[in-house]
């Protein structure tokens, strides 16, 4: 079954409108939370008047933050803790200021517009310069300045290296803030019965969110039950502790009901946390021929008004993969992460990496530019071989798994048609009523299969393990239990197609459950591309281990010793005799049979399995984007996106192709489209999707995918991760292809999104 593409066991009540989402949820005598939300970027609340609010009919309660100041503030770097509302100060637009609770959506809407909050203005710091300026005011209140870390990520700099180089050269580049935007918003629902409490929540890793219950309200963990329905996409930003998840069980056990929060998409563009809002300064050393001899860079990231400990240290994983794809002897790296008066940042589809690869990928293009080479040729000169796997990087601990970087970026010229692109685009550059052609490229590496241990409890999590347990019914079916919680990965779907391999059961026999701590064994979450190297690798664990206990009992039937047998369609035979032979439903029958089973036997075909991995797991691959530029307008047509992954063993190719079109779709939104972006005063200035550019379907070209598949040693299945990949690739493909496009015109670079407005300006400025 591995390597089929069968459809998704999910999509059949999901397409049908059966799938249930937290606000499908409903229970006796349900309340509704609405929040009241700071309009304000940076100011000190003078006062609160939440009279008119409590006389509407149907209002069941305001509460501000003193109300809940003894519940412990959430945690983060020592010294910066989150309380739950804003107390004395606001720090963005949107933070939340109090909470109404109502007998319906609609009352506590109109209730949380009623409560009149009054502000003394502060000076506003939208951006990074502002924030950093020497006479800027500390936006929270613990720090000095607007500075919450200076970290250097390696011990040495790269001066005496830059200084040897032939040539060297400067870029400033942005990757600017994003919003995650899924399909369903966040949402809670918690029900606080007896000294319990139940909560339905749209989250990535529903143990996690038990544990951190547990601890703010000093409860066992058996007493809380977090379910994670079917969650409607989540991108990272919802592996973020929002307040809601800890307030709606404090107001459930106060008010003895259960409290549902659904976020408006207003409410999601403006408190939901962002991604990205990176600036990047880099200088990079080079010779002649392109090899690329050192790297210096200093990150500095927009974390937002209230620092979250993710957002706070996501630019270590952008320093770790600054290399890519290429041998590059020594690199310098260091990052600011700087307060702001804008919605706090933290994880989003990547987290980290897919900075570093825009990062590397305009560098190599830029070092290209300066010395008039072909782009593709310079990737050339410096990629890693594959002879040269397991790559150790400048960086400890980051070491590459197997790949053939050289031949991804040939599959891919071969299939871009690289050669005739080239002649096209001259042809077009002579020819003014033609629009103009731009071909990007990105080799790209990134790093997934978040784990193991020692790495992961840095996050905060429990381990970076992931737990399967794995039992076989009477019938021959089969049950799994898994720790991960998807969002539309398609976990059912590949976890079954790896038990039907190891067991030799049909696909059809295996079902997966997860989502649910009550239900499900100590689990760890999906994120950072880690259902397949880990999830797949415990339930791989646990299936081996049930049919190695299925051989031994089988063995018993057929008075033979273990050894001796084989595995033969669904059942097991000794070697060379056809007829001694047992289906595996006999097996499992017998198995709870105990009379009939040899002494000390354990009844029952069970296994409950921890998979610990031993390192990251890096996807890789080579993307192409061919575009289209209106001379007259400026406007951007993608063409051509040309994917090549190498994701190690492809467990689905369908549900592989799949991960990548939704991850470049992304990619190329963030390349042409979106922006989160504020005026100066703080305001948002797209909090709704009349006003953030998503893409349409009509906006995104036809992908043309291709997978080669080199098995890691990482893992027992070789597989490295899909999730992320094609948000790593896409940015810089699209971004290289524009400013290819341009370079005749003396272009070198256009800021994301490259808008036709932009790119006009790049355009005619340029000549």
């Amino acid at each position: 079954m591995i390597g089929s593409a069968v459809p998704r066991k999910e999509d059949a009540a999901l397409l049908t409108g059966r799938g249930t989402f937290v606000d499908d949820i409903q229970r006796p005598g349900l309340l509704h939370m609405v929040y009241v939300q700071s309009t304000e970027a940076h100011a000190l609340i003078t006062g609160i008047d939440t009279s008119a609010a409590t006389a509407l009919p149907g209002v069941v309660g305001v509460w501000t933050a003193e109300d809940f100041a003894e519940l412990p503030a959430r945690p983060s770097v020592p010294g910066l803790e989150r309380h739950y509302l804003a107390g004395e100060k606001v720090h963005y637009v949107g933070e939340p200021v109090a909470v109404v609770v109502a007998a319906d959506r609609y009352t506590a809407a109109d209730a949380a517009r009623a409560v009149e909050v009054t502000y003394e203005p502060l000076p506003v710091m939208a951006t990074l310069e502002a924030a950093l300026a020497p006479d800027a005011v500390p936006i929270f209140a613990p720090l000095p300045g607007n500075l919450a870390l200076e970290q250097p990520v390696t011990p040495d700099d790269v001066a005496a290296e830059l200084d040897a180089a032939p040539r060297r050269l400067r870029a400033r580049l942005v990757n600017q803030r994003v919003a995650g935007a899924p399909m369903e918003p966040y949402g809670v629902l918690a029900d606080w019965v007896g000294n319990g409490v139940t909560v339905w929540a749209t989250v990535q890793a529903p143990h996690r969110v038990r544990a951190e219950i547990a601890q703010v309200f000093g409860l066992a963990r058996h007493l809380i039950r977090v379910v994670a329905p079917d969650v409607g996409g989540a991108f990272g930003v919802k592996s973020s502790f929002m307040p809601e998840l800890f307030l709606a069980p404090e107001l459930s056990r106060r008010l003895g009901r259960p409290v549902k929060f659904v976020e408006t998409r207003r409410e999601h563009m403006t408190h939901t946390y962002h991604g990205r809002d990176q600036v990047q300064e880099v200088e990079v050393g080079f010779d002649e021929n392109g090899a690329i001899l050192a790297l210096d860079v200093t990150i500095t990231v927009n974390i937002g008004g209230v620092p979250d400990p993710v957002g706070i240290g996501l630019p270590t994983l952008t320093s770790y993969m600054l290399g890519g794809c290429y041998r590059i002897p020594k690199i310098a790296a260091r990052y600011r992460s700087v307060l702001t008066n804008t919605t706090p940042t933290a994880s989003y589809r990547g987290a980290g990496r897919p900075e570093a690869s825009f990062l590397i990928e305009r560098v190599v293009d830029l070092v290209a530019l300066e010395l008039g080479k072909d782009p593709a040729e310079v990737r050339k000169v410096n990629l890693i071989g594959p002879e040269q796997m397991p790559y150790q990087t400048p960086f400890e601990g980051i070491v590459y798994d197997e790949a053939d970087y050289p031949a991804a970026l040939e599959l891919l010229l071969g299939e871009l048609d690289y050669d005739a692109l080239r002649a096209e685009q001259e042809r077009r550059r002579a020819d003014p009523g033609a629009r103009l052609l731009g071909v990007g490229l990105s080799t790209f590496v990134e790093m997934a299969g978040f784990g193991p241990t020692p790495l992961f409890e840095q996050f905060g999590y429990l381990g970076g393990w992931e737990s399967a347990n794995l039992r076989l019914q009477p019938d021959g079916s089969v049950i799994v239990l898994v720790g991960t919680a998807p969002h539309g990965q398609g976990h059912q779907t590949a976890m079954a197609q790896i038990v039907a391999d190891e067991l030799g059961v049909p696909f059809e026999a295996v079902s997966v459950f997860y989502g649910d701590t009550a239900v499900v064994q100590e689990g760890i979450g999906t994120m950072g591309s880690r259902g397949m190297p880990v999830a797949g690798n415990a339930v791989r664990q646990a299936a081996v281990e049930v049919a190695d206990q299925a051989r031994r009992i089988a063995a018993h039937l057929l008075e033979a010793d273990p050894d001796d047998l084989v595995r033969v369609g669904d059942g097991f035979q000794v070697k060379g005799v056809p007829d001694a032979a047992v289906p595996l439903a006999a097996v499992v029958e017998r198995s709870f049979k105990p009379h009939l089973l040899p002494e000390g036997t354990r009844l029952g075909l069970e296994s409950t399995a921890y998979y610990e991995p031993k390192n990251l797991s890096y996807p890789s691959g080579a993307h192409g984007c061919v575009v289209e530029i209106e001379r007259d307008t400026g406007r951007v047509h993608v063409v051509r996106y040309v994917c090549v992954d190498d994701c190690g063993t492809v467990i689905n190719p369908m549900n592989a192709r799949g991960q990548v079109h939704g991850g470049v779709a992304q990619g190329i939104a963030q390349a042409l489209f979106e922006k989160v972006s504020f005026d100066a005063e703080g305001r948002p200035l797209a909090a709704s999707l009349e006003e953030y550019m998503l893409p349409g379907m009509l906006d995104l070209p036809r992908y043309e995918t291709h997978h080669i598949e080199t098995r890691s040693s990482f893992n027992p299945l070789g597989v490295k991760g899909i999730g992320e990949a094609g948000a790593t690739a896409a940015p810089q493909a699209v971004v290289n292809a524009v400013v290819d496009a341009l370079a005749h015109l003396g272009v070198r670079d256009v800021e994301m999104p490259c808008t036709p407005e932009r790119v006009w300006k790049a355009m005619h400025h340029a000549s």
